[in-house]
């Protein structure tokens, strides 16, 4: 079994070639369960995934940019919202800005890192938001608590 590390750049790999190709060689299909399930979650929430990258990287479409930084883009968002609980979000992005620095251009690794902070800054807030919602829904009476105050109010005699 190789490393996670491996894994990611074994999961590259098929998604650059199937940027190419349009299909992934069964040959050169990934055989580290680690690297299927990247590519599987990848191919599996790609439209989610390519819409986050087009709202984030302003100013650039999709398919204009590099092969490489979209397709660690797309692994690395995957890990990000997807992937299993035991990769810190902070272990996915630095990995992606390391196979940036081996496999993209000069300026990969800062626009990689640029777009996943973002995106795991905006999973944070969006995160507290609900939690605050959930707090505020607990401290509002339930309709039955309601029903309650109502009734007891109607049954104290009048002053």
């Amino acid at each position: 079994m190789a490393t996670r590390r491996q894994a990611r750049e074994e999961a590259l790999r098929a998604l650059f070639q199937r940027d190419f190709t349009g299909e992934v060689d069964p040959e050169e299909r990934p055989r580290d369960p680690y690297a299927l399930e990247l590519l599987r979650g990848v191919e599996a929430h790609q439209a989610e995934i390519d819409r986050l990258i087009e709202e984030r990287a302003e100013g650039w479409r999709l398919e204009r940019l590099h092969s490489v930084d979209r397709n660690l883009l797309r692994l690395a968002i995957y890990e990000l919202l997807h992937g299993p609980a035991d990769v810190p979000p902070e272990v996915a992005i630095d990995e992606a800005v390391e196979l940036a620095k081996k496999y993209g251009t000069e300026r990969s690794p800062a626009f990689i890192n640029a777009i996943l902070d973002r995106i795991y800054k905006d999973k944070l807030e969006a995160l507290a938001r609900r939690l605050e919602e959930a707090a505020e829904a607990a401290q509002a009476p339930t309709e039955e608590e309601e029903g309650e105050k109502k009734e007891e109010a109607r049954k104290e005699p009048s002053e």
